[in-house]
């Protein structure tokens, strides 16, 4: 049973995504719309048509993040990776940048190369413009410069036919109504950054009494990840963001009762049963005590070679690079004797030197290090000889360094000296007694216990971390705080959960507790998990796309947008409500005014003829 619990991180790498090529059905008889989940943690995308060709699917599934390398030294320019073209997060973590502030996409020049990557890999010519409507998920509550900038992109850039905006979590609900549904609920949308409290009465969304929390996936993986590495400081670089996440999916839950449950891990029982351990990767080189004295011997024998050659390649390579700057400057000398003055002072301009006797002071110290290098490389070959034929492998006890090594192999052996150290050889001991009693697998081992509970519990209380923020009971309770008894019971009537947040086991049971407690005696309430939590989202955007496909409902057009700016947002089911720009309204500015040095107009009299 303890080794069922021993559980090996995958650390998988992406495998980037292929070009795919649209069927003809998405092009005719007129183009289908591109439905695009732009999440903060992942973005999707895919076709929505009632053409049964066509996959009901997203097609692209990739993290929403870009790293622009440096230009190498070589000369190449800087290049620039999307999504699941980086192959893994880590080595990159520094490079890595986001579109988003929180949950609100705010790094256009980024949100770009999302985009492009998306036309690219579905086969969308954007190079002229992208003939396809777009049906985009955005923030709740979307500030207007937000979507104004991305109207902005999407119509000015791609030159798209139209466009319509919708909560990503409003299409999950949208997708996950049935029959006996009503249309009013509260919706938990918990994501990568964010979790929202939505109440939806008769179907539209109460932007006024919606309520956010700045905590999600991310801020559980990085308090796991220094829990982690306050309990195991010999691991810090080992205990990543993306292992913290790999566990976050694969081994929490949230405790229906939090301080009953802590009370349950006190237990030595109950901390053997439940408590995962993690494997991290290790080598099995590094345990030196298991090598011979035969192997050991062996080993120092390959290194010395190793540092022979490449002492004997350092040295060829110098004495290359000096004898090209030795003929250059005899060169140069030669002009001097053949009376060539003019392009014999240039030349020294160029090396930067003042007189004839500084170029000779310095042609005789290149000539005296060009020989010192040939002499050293004539020992070097000499010494490798006399180890050829001076070696007796009958007597290994022997010093392997010798006698006639240059300098600088001695020297570098030197350094390696502790890495090589050995027990006496005349002290034999047995195979059982040489076995190490230190276990190194366990050393790399992270055992998670409490710390299980303890990362999805701060959607709970924020606290944990030192936010001084409500939690999920806490905001739903002052949301509904905010509507009368009535209305307060249809809403709990359909309370749904929603976003990647929401996966963990538990969750349900503990919304239920805490609606249980807040909830009048005898009353009753209903929690919905999403279908898909993570998904549902994108296949609600589809949902309504081929249901409104041909309609004017929620469409943004081109001449919508010249006519009524960016920030334009035509409402629907599954949208924001559009809140527009309301400019104060300036008085009347008398000519008088506007010239310097002039007095205030009188109180009395005509204002208009003032005016």
């Amino acid at each position: 049973a303890a080794a069922s619990r021993v559980f090996a991180f995958r650390d998988a790498r992406w495998a980037p995504d292929p070009v795919l090529e649209p069927s003809a059905a998405v092009r005719t008889p007129h183009p289908v719309p591109l439905v695009i989940d732009n999440g903060s943690f992942q973005t999707r995308a895919g076709w929505a048509s009632a053409d049964p060709a066509v996959p009901a699917e997203p097609l692209l599934r990739f993290r929403s993040l870009a790293a622009r390398s440096r230009g190498a030294r070589g000369g190449a320019g800087a290049e620039t990776q999307v999504g699941n073209d980086l192959g893994s997060p880590e080595p990159l973590r520094w490079l890595l940048r986001s579109p988003f502030d929180r949950n609100v996409p705010v790094q256009l020049e980024l949100q770009e190369l999302l985009l492009d990557h998306v036309f690219q890999r579905l086969g969308v010519a954007s190079q002229g413009c992208v003939d396809h409507p777009i049906v985009l998920t955005e923030a709740v509550c979307n500030p207007l410069y937000s979507r104004q900038m991305m109207s902005e992109l999407l119509f000015e850039c791609y030159q798209v036919p139209k466009v319509s905006y919708g909560v990503d979590s409003l299409y999950s609900f949208y997708h996950n109504r049935r029959q006996n549904w009503p249309c009013s609920g509260l919706v938990i949308s918990s994501g990568y950054q964010c979790t929202h409290i939505l109440p939806v009465l008769e179907g539209r969304l109460d932007a006024k009494n919606c309520k956010r929390i700045n905590l999600g996936g991310c801020q559980a993986a990085v308090y796991l990840q220094r829990l982690l590495q306050l309990k195991y400081p010999g691991h810090f670089a080992a205990i990543t963001l993306s292992r913290m996440e790999e566990i976050l999916h694969e081994h929490s839950y949230v405790a229906e009762d939090y301080i009953e449950e802590l009370q349950k891990w006190r237990s030595p029982e109950y901390y053997e049963n439940n408590m995962h351990k993690m494997q991290l990767p290790f080598s099995n080189k590094l345990l030196g005590s298991t090598l011979t004295s035969e192997e050991k011997q062996e080993r120092r024998q390959q290194q010395l070679r190793r540092l022979q050659e490449l002492n004997a390649r350092r040295r060829e390579e110098k004495l290359q690079l000096d004898q090209e700057r030795l003929d250059r400057l005899l060169y140069i000398q030669e002009l001097l004797e053949d009376g060539q003055m003019d392009q014999f002072h240039k030349a020294l301009v160029e090396l930067n030197m003042d007189s004839a006797e500084e170029l000779q002071s310095y042609i005789n110290k290149l000539s005296l290090s060009v020989e010192q290098t040939k002499q050293k490389i004539l020992q070097a070959e000499v010494n490798i000889e006399v180890d050829v034929v001076d070696s007796k492998p009958e007597t290994p006890d022997l010093d392997p360094l010798g006698s006639e090594h240059s300098l600088e192999d001695v020297e570098s052996i030197n350094e390696f000296e502790p890495l090589f150290a050995e027990e006496q050889p005349e002290v034999e001991k047995p195979v059982a007694a040489v076995q190490p009693v230190f276990n190194l697998a366990e050393y790399h081992q992270l055992f998670l216990g409490t710390e299980r509970i303890r990362a999805p519990e701060i959607v709970f209380q924020p606290s944990l971390i030192g936010e001084d923020q409500a939690g999920i009971a806490e905001t739903m309770q002052y949301v509904l705080e905010r509507y009368p008894k009535e209305q307060q019971a249809i809403l709990v009537q359909n309370v749904f959960l929603t976003g990647g947040n929401t996966m963990y086991p538990g969750l349900k049971a503990r919304v239920q507790k805490e609606l249980l407690e807040m909830r009048p005696f005898q009353s009753s309430f209903q929690v919905h998990l999403a279908s898909s939590p993570v998904l549902d989202a994108w296949y609600g955007a589809r949902d309504w796309a081929v249901e409104y496909m041909s309609r004017e409902e929620g469409w943004i057009t081109r001449k919508d947008y010249e006519e009524k700016g960016g920030e334009y947002l035509k409402e629907h089911c599954a949208s924001n409500v559009y809140v527009p720009i309301r400019l104060p309204k300036q008085g009347p500015r008398t000519t008088e005014a506007l010239a310097p040095g002039r007095a205030l107009p009188s109180s009395t009299g005509n204002p208009c003829e003032q005016a």
